[in-house]
């Protein structure tokens, strides 16, 4: 497809997971229900390889074998569709790229180097190095909150500044004060924002999430994002019932130490909608059945709006 611009990437993206057979192998038939229904779903666009896609367990022949998929599918369909070539080694994640640019993806995800935090000059050289190599391709920084080294607005405004082919990145978000400081030094970027903060976020001037509201329900969250652009209102109030919902049936489920991939998968199961089960592969602990029950219990209960249009 053809390069996407920091413009062009907006709205709420799917995240592609990663379905098992009991013996940890990958099922690629249900990966493949999976997309198409996430396709389905009417995302603005999707995306491979972030934490929930378990991309750190993944072996060269797998990561090759779910980008092709992806991008055969997403193409046939004329879907926008990143590539994520996160790799903890900054060596193996710049072969992923080589790749994974060979499938014209309308962008690539990228994490900084992991085990040994980079400093803001070691990110540089990693950033420009990548960028080089993706051209005419863009990269997208997808530094969630889990990442070891945490970059503010200015930060990832210098990076910007210094790499431009850098378009896009995922981040946290925070209070107003946050907010500002992206409008000063983030104008025109694509910034993604966590997916259950998408409406205040929409309203602050961010872009778009990819998002955990569409692990549990990839239509409702196309929903919701469209009532953001209709009557922000009415999208900030279920917003306020989304995040209620997040703080009595998820944050407990962190507190424990369970992992952000098992709860963005247990989200996936609890919704019901591809196949898509709440087991990590070894040795990272997944939320068990009991639990997943509990959840798809309580969203159907307390967020019935996701569900409806399905």
């Amino acid at each position: 497809m053809k390069p996407l611009r920091s413009a062009d990437i907006t709205g709420t993206w799917g995240a592609v997971l990663l379905p098992l057979n009991a013996d940890d192998s990958i099922d690629y038939g249900a990966l493949a229900e999976q997309v198409e229904a996430l396709l389905d779903a009417g995302l603005a666009g999707l995306y491979t390889n972030g934490t929930a896609g378990e991309f750190h367990t993944q072996t060269e022949e797998e990561f090759d074998r779910i980008s092709v998929l992806v991008a055969e599918r997403c193409a046939r369909r004329g879907r926008p569709f990143q590539l994520g070539v996160c790799h903890m080694s900054a060596q193996l994640s710049r072969e992923r790229l080589r790749r994974a640019k060979l499938l014209a993806p309308g962008a690539v995800q990228v994490i900084l180097p992991d085990w040994v935090p980079v400093s803001p000059d070691e990110a540089r050289a990693f950033l420009t190095t990548m960028a080089e190599l993706a051209d005419p391709v863009g990269l997208v920084l997808y530094t969630p909150g889990h990442a070891k080294r945490s970059l503010d607005p200015a930060a990832v405004g210098r990076l910007r500044a210094d790499v431009p082919r850098l378009i896009g990145v995922k981040t946290p978000d925070g209070d107003a004060s946050w907010y500002e400081a992206m409008r000063r030094n983030l104008p025109g970027f694509s910034v993604f924002v966590p997916g259950h903060h998408l409406a205040t976020g929409h309203r602050e001037g961010a872009t778009g999430s990819y998002s955990n509201v569409a692990c549990l329900s990839p239509r409702g969250a196309q929903i919701w994002y469209e009532l953001m652009e209709r009557d922000p209102s009415a999208a900030l109030a279920f917003e306020g019932r989304l995040r209620a919902f997040f703080q009595a049936q998820v944050a407990p489920l962190a507190a424990l130490g369970i992992c952000p991939a098992a709860i963005d998968k247990a989200l996936a199961a609890a919704g019901g909608w591809g196949g898509v089960g709440p087991r990590l592969r070894w040795p990272y602990r997944s939320v068990d059945a009991e639990e997943v029950a509990r959840l798809a219990q309580a969203a159907r209960r307390d967020l019935p709006e996701l569900w409806r249009g399905r």
